[in-house]
């Protein structure tokens, strides 16, 4: 029979844990609750429930086959309150939250995995370029059924994610399974991961190309360097700009709204709306357009998420840009990071987001005006076709421009258009819009 003491100490344990953080959030908003919320939080603590909880944890410290203390129970106990809620919200240890802001920074330690649940396995949701991940070959939508031949299954993505970091230098095997085919092995080896989360460079000829590998803290102000130095290499206002978002995951909600602001002048960028009164938000741009207002195509695929189809989804809306590719993610939730004591935090969802026409893209996603899947591209050699400037005695041309005969010309600088069907597929479309615009 359980002690009156011991399940008032358990119960007052209990919601301190649950109380204190909604406390923290709702603290900064000065609005009033709505009157739900307030009946909720007023609402008796189920005491049956609290008794059973009480009496679950003297069994398994009675009865379990290892000694275990009361402070690893309630820690895992937290861990499953967070987990059952949603695949997004977690409770962070110290390590897990110091993992989380250096990952917002641009730098952590690991393989360069963004990862989810689905079915009960780890499933990788994008490599990160230029990381272990990304050069032993990972593949967006490949499942890692286990890791240092331990099965994932069951396992939440914290749990996951944690066998994954470690010393740097070490080998890690991943075991995985990419459409449903035969496991295979990848054995990487653990590094510091720096993202560099913006690249650019120009296409052609007034022609800008723009990736985002991740929404970081300082993605906002890489994007405005880079547009201003692709107009430098171009040596004048650009034709087009591709903005390509394909596999990345996401990442800080403010870095996409300021990514947003460099490609409109005005008008509705994202809102969010939640339970509690400080979770409505809205975004909008500010004014300083520095893309110049050129034709412009948004990359996406299945790797797309979060942040990704918020600017993705702001752009459609606008129409500001054409968006080309596959379906995204579908995640459609914001998290808020809690900080508790001890270096500890919750990672919580407080709201769903909305593009600027009011659509929740949650576990929908993002579709494409342009459907465009990844295909091969094979390249065939041009056959030798001889012209008019090549015959003997041919007349001059009219207007007394030069001849211009059968040339061989030397093999052309390699560019990612080449072997990227979908980029490929944007490109065209961007010399397209220039030329009816009159560019």
């Amino acid at each position: 029979m359980l002690h009156l003491s011991r399940l008032t100490s358990l119960a007052l344990t209990i919601a301190l844990v649950i109380g204190a953080p909604l406390a923290f959030a709702a603290q900064p908003a000065p609005a009033v609750a709505p009157a739900g919320t307030a009946a909720t939080t007023k609402a008796p603590l189920p005491l049956e429930e609290l008794r059973t909880f009480a009496e679950v944890m003297d069994r398994i410290k009675a009865a379990y086959v290892e000694p275990v203390d009361d402070k690893t129970l309630l820690e895992n106990a937290i861990k499953g309150m967070l987990s059952n809620l949603d695949p997004h919200s977690a409770y962070l240890g110290p390590e897990d939250f110091a993992e989380l802001q250096e990952s917002t920074s641009g730098e952590f330690g690991g393989l360069g995995i963004e990862v989810g649940a689905e079915d009960g396995f780890i499933k990788v949701v994008s490599p990160i370029d230029d990381t272990p991940a990304s050069k032993a070959g990972i593949q967006a939508g490949d499942f890692i059924v286990k890791i240092n031949g331990q099965p994932t299954r069951g396992q939440s993505m914290t749990e996951a994610v944690d066998k994954m970091r470690g010393k740097i230098g070490q080998k890690i095997t991943l075991t995985l399974v990419r459409d449903g085919g035969t496991p295979f092995d990848v054995t990487l080896a653990r590094a510091i991961i720096q993202v560099k989360s913006v690249k650019s460079q120009l296409l052609e000829s007034g022609y800008g190309y723009i990736r985002i590998t991740q929404f970081q803290v300082k993605t906002g102000d890489e994007v405005s360097k880079a547009l201003a130095k692709l107009r430098k290499d171009n040596g004048k206002k650009l034709n087009g700009i591709i903005l390509d978002l394909r596999n990345n995951p996401g990442g800080v909600l403010q870095a996409a709204v300021e990514v947003v602001d460099h490609f409109i002048t005005k008008g509705l960028i994202v809102y969010t709306k939640g339970r509690i009164a400080n979770s409505e938000l809205r975004f909008s741009a500010t004014g300083k357009d520095e893309s110049e207002a050129v034709p412009m195509v948004a990359l996406i695929n299945g790797g797309s998420a979060s942040a990704s189809e918020i600017v993705a989804g702001a752009l459609q809306d606008q129409k500001r840009a054409v968006v080309m590719g596959t379906t995204s993610f579908g995640k459609g939730s914001v998290q808020t990071v809690l900080p508790l004591n001890n270096d500890r935090a919750l990672k919580i969802t407080t709201a769903l987001y909305y593009t600027p026409n009011g659509r929740s893209i949650q576990a929908q996603g993002i579709v494409p005006d342009i459907e465009v899947r990844k295909a091969k591209i094979t390249s065939e050699q041009d056959g030798e076709y001889f012209k008019e400037a090549d015959l003997q005695g041919h007349l001059g041309n009219g207007n007394g421009g030069a001849d211009k005969p059968t040339s061989s010309s030397g093999k052309a600088k390699a560019m990612p258009q080449d072997d990227d069907y979908q980029l490929a597929q944007a490109l065209s479309l961007l010399k397209g819009l220039s030329i009816t615009s009159g560019r």
